[in-house]
């Protein structure tokens, strides 16, 4: 989570990483839309910016502000759920965990979902938060409506009869078309997940890549570093019945190996890199085989406590192996020592302008180092590789393009730009960030 910290009289902003830090000019934590809708009229007055932050999770400086912060913590909960149009409205501020519950309680759940849930639902989608799919896709696609506010203070209702240009762009929008107040996902009946967890290696994986991804709903894998060995997760749709892991299992599998060996070797290995290799082998083999069923957010996500800094590109699907293989090359043929794994992962096309994924078919590559490794070296080396893919930069995420590349590699970014144009003229929820990736 993000924290806060007293300086004098301001209060510092740091996000879940401690890669961002912002002191704003002052707080707002408003309650519903329409304060909202005040607090950005005040900030209009006062000549000051507006952004908000959710849980902290983007590793950017996208939510960054010395102007006003808008915190949406009492900005949740569930408005209503429509079993005729099977959709679900939350308040934005809404965390996912609280979300992924309470739609389960209602006999509901999300076709798709990322790895971790303690992202805001707002926060989520405006960085374009996503998981694995051959079919469905990240949680920007879910959306049917949202409810903005924007730079004179209007609120908006956005889908695909109501101001349908505004939508296509707010569903993945950087904070910077305004402050969502509400999103409407479309949801269906609860259903279970069959995962299927198993070490492969890595000649394997990316010789069947194509069949692997072709015969599953969700398929990711993630290599280590330093050796020959991945591990694959399969999630498939089942009839049941649920079989969840055992207490005592699911807890060796989710806490001692995937946080607490994890923890305790990227310590050892940033106190002594020479020992990442023989680490990195020892913990690609830690994990063993299993299968499980459960309801889909306990199978789509795990608790994340290790903390890291993280860099994620899209290529097109069909240049996933061959990009791998050349990160693969890059690390052995350099002096780096790299103790995470990188991991892949796929979706769908899809047709938002700013998504990763829109347009083409997509595979994603996330590396990441331990928080207070030097990383810059590294990312470096791997961004010269995806950009050489037609890579994508994942918004949340660390990465050095600018609004000269981003034209260039997304196809929706001038769509997108002239919304924001017409909505945000003055640059009410502009930073320095945004001005990088997306210009002036």
């Amino acid at each position: 989570m993000s924290t806060v910290s007293r300086s004098g009289e301001t209060r510092i902003w740091r996000n879940w990483a401690g890669t961002v830090a912002a002191r704003p000019a002052r707080e707002v934590t408003p309650a519903t839309a329409g304060e909202v809708a005040d607090a950005v009229r005040r900030a209009a007055e006062d000549g000051l910016r507006v952004k908000t932050v959710g849980a902290g999770h983007s590793f950017t400086a996208v939510a960054a502000t010395d102007g006003v912060l808008i915190r949406p913590d009492l900005l949740t909960g569930i408005r209503r759920v429509d079993r005729a149009a099977m959709t679900v409205t939350v308040e934005s501020g809404t965390p996912l965990k609280r979300l992924n519950k309470a739609l389960a309680r209602e006999g509901l759940s999300l076709a798709n979902m990322g790895d971790i849930m303690e992202q805001t639902v707002a926060g989520a989608v405006s960085t374009g938060t996503h998981g694995t799919g051959r079919d469905s896709a990240s949680l920007s696609a879910q959306i049917t409506e949202v409810e903005l506010v924007t730079a004179d203070g209007s609120l908006l209702t956005c889908s695909a009869e109501e101001n349908p240009e505004i939508f296509a762009a707010a569903r993945l929008g950087l904070g910077a078309l305004g402050v969502i107040t509400a999103i409407t996902f479309a949801v269906e009946p609860l259903f279970l997940l069959r995962a299927r967890e198993e070490p492969m290696s890595f000649d394997r994986v990316t010789a069947e890549f194509d069949a692997l991804h072709a015969e599953n709903e969700h398929f990711e894998f993630y290599w280590f570093p330093h050796t020959g060995n991945c591990v694959t997760k399969r999630n498939n749709r089942s009839a049941g019945p649920a079989e969840p892991p055992g207490a005592i299992a699911g807890w060796v599998e989710r806490e001692l190996i995937s946080n607490g060996l994890l923890q305790l070797a990227c310590s050892l290995g940033r106190a002594v890199p020479a020992a990442v290799p023989g680490l990195a082998r020892v913990a690609s083999r830690a994990l063993s085989a299993r299968s499980y069923s459960d309801i889909p957010y306990k199978v789509f996500t795990s608790p994340r406590r290790v903390r890291f800094v993280e860099m994620e590109y899209a290529v097109p699907r069909e240049a996933a192996v061959a990009a791998l293989r050349e990160v693969r090359a890059m690390i052995e043929r350099s002096p780096l020592k790299v103790g995470f794994p990188v991991e892949v992962r796929t979706a769908p096309a899809d047709d938002i302008p700013l998504s990763a994924a829109s347009g083409r078919d997509t595979a994603y590559l996330a590396v990441h180092l331990y928080r207070g490794t030097p990383h810059r070296a590294y990312f470096t080396a791997v961004e010269r590789i995806m950009v050489a893919h037609g890579g994508r930069p994942h918004w949340g995420k660390l990465h050095t393009r600018d609004a000269e590349y981003l034209a260039g590699a997304c196809p929706g970014f001038g769509e997108f730009t002239a919304v924001r144009d017409r909505l945000d003229p003055e640059r009410r929820f502009g930073n320095d960030h945004l001005r990088r990736v997306l210009g002036d």
